[in-house]
């Protein structure tokens, strides 16, 4: 399994994450040659797109090295992996295709509520920081019937 992880990360280095470097520096050639600073922003904005994409390639490629855990279907690791992907496909998917101004998220549980910020523990803090970053708005309602989580960010920052 080890020698198939190591296999993995090599060839995503040597094909996906070599492509994208490259693509990065087209990109930087026609920030270059680009006279319009309407065009120069909109590539400057593809250019940390794929830079973000770098990272996360790399991220994978170390993880792959390292040797970390593989994800099992009955973790909760996997619960929470799957749905950062979901999330972030239909993020990315309004970005480019939808045309919209604004994104509400809309968390709902059945849990026993308690959702609070407490000292010493940073989950909420952190989710209301991220959302002031993004000038978004957050209504966090919970009970004993369970906890809302209502979270809208402006696209057109």
């Amino acid at each position: 399994m080890n020698n198939e992880r190591v296999t993995l990360a090599q060839e995503l280095h040597d094909g996906i994450a070599q492509d994208l470097v490259a693509l990065g520096f087209s990109i930087d050639s026609m920030i270059a040659a680009s006279e319009s600073s309407e065009n120069k922003n909109s590539l400057r904005s593809l250019r940390f797109t794929v830079t973000d994409l770098i990272d996360k390639v790399r991220t994978e490629i170390h993880a792959l090295r390292r040797g970390d855990q593989l994800i099992d279907n009955t973790t909760d690791t996997d619960l929470a992996y799957e749905l950062q992907r979901i999330f972030a496909e239909i993020i990315r998917n309004i970005q480019e295709h939808s045309r919209a101004s604004n994104v509400t998220i809309e968390v709902i549980d059945d849990g026993f509520g308690g959702a609070v910020s407490n000292s010493g523990s940073f989950g909420l803090t952190g989710i209301q920081e991220r959302t002031e970053k993004l000038n978004g708005e957050i209504q966090i309602d919970s009970n004993e019937k369970g906890t809302r989580i209502r979270i809208q960010i402006p696209l057109d920052r």
